[in-house]
């Protein structure tokens, strides 16, 4: 089975696209694709996965726009034939005024 998968912020430029599909046999899961992921494009695996190759705690994981980040067994997540999952790294954002106090964050001037 065809899975597409959704790359962004600097996941998209380390797999090389915006998207890309993933092959799978049937009854695949969320395990089997994140192998699969980093079969083809090795330099994600250090974005992606820690050292017992589990998904990192701050890489979002979508399947057809829900959050299963948090399923029981993440890993084993079934997927299905024409399913869509997009991975999202962990954004910093905020903005300290140059004057204000180092420990508060603003977002004044935005």
């Amino acid at each position: 089975m065809e899975i597409e998968v959704n790359f962004y912020a600097q996941l998209r430029r380390i797999a090389g696209a915006k998207s890309r599909l993933f092959s799978l046999p049937a009854g695949g899961s969320v395990r089997q694709l994140l192998a699969e992921i980093v079969r083809q494009a090795p330099d994600l695996r250090r974005e992606l996965l820690d050292e017992q190759e589990e998904l990192f705690g701050h890489v979002r994981l979508l399947v057809n726009g829900h959050d299963v980040q948090h399923a029981p067994d993440l890993a084993d997540t079934p997927l299905q034939p024409g399913d869509k999952v997009s991975l999202f790294p962990a954004i910093g954002g905020g903005w300290r005024q140059p004057d204000s106090h180092p420990g508060i964050i603003s977002s004044a001037g935005l």
